[in-house]
């Protein structure tokens, strides 16, 4: 009996554990985008005579992409809803549906830098650009991997359903997924609209 509860205590500690260096890396990725913002803002007057952002940004495409992403951060919400209903069926299905839409805005992306190239803004162009595709592609290349982390984890329900693992898992991958979402409402409103006004 002893040992058994001392097994408990270890396996909780371990996901307290786990949960902590979550929030660690959260905390990394915070400063890590606070820098990658502080540089976009002075840099932004850098064009190099080149091409500014209100010249070459298409606007409607940056609201769908918002939009998309937006409406994920909600359907991540309603997988939690049906996980803690213990509705294994609705979490696979609001998780796949989150990736999708995750998969939809990173597909715009990509069609919005191939444009920018194609009109001769690289990231070699002037520190405007380089700050630019920095920041919206380390934005973009969170997204890509919250779309491989929750696909990892839908391939784990499907085999082992809603476990206290599973639970966490959850949890923190809907976590990341509201922390990319509001990082984007920055990036909208610096990056683009701030250009585009």
């Amino acid at each position: 009996m002893a040992q058994a509860h001392s097994h408990d205590h270890g396996h909780h500690d371990q996901e307290s554990l786990k949960q902590f260096g979550f929030w660690l890396f959260m905390i990394t990725d915070v400063i890590l985008f606070a820098t990658l913002f502080a540089t976009f803002v002075v840099l932004r007057s850098n064009t190099a005579g080149g091409p500014i952002g209100a010249e070459l940004i298409e606007m409607n495409g940056i609201i769908i992409s918002t939009f998309i992403l937006l409406t994920s951060s909600f359907t991540s919400g309603l997988a939690l809803l049906s996980m803690n209903k213990g509705d294994k069926k609705g979490l696979i299905l609001w998780l796949a549906v989150s990736a999708l839409l995750g998969l939809s805005f990173i597909y715009l992306e990509v069609n919005e830098f191939i444009h920018l190239v194609h009109e001769g803004a690289t990231i070699g162009t002037s520190a405007y650009w380089s700050a630019f595709f920095t920041l919206v592609g380390t934005h973009g290349l969170h997204v890509s991997l919250g779309i491989v982390w929750m696909v990892a984890i839908i391939i784990q329900l499907a085999k082992r359903g809603i476990t206290p693992v599973t639970k966490r898992k959850v949890n923190i991958i809907s976590l990341y997924w509201h922390f990319l979402d509001a990082v984007w409402i920055f990036v909208f409103s610096i990056v683009y609209l701030m250009e585009v006004m």
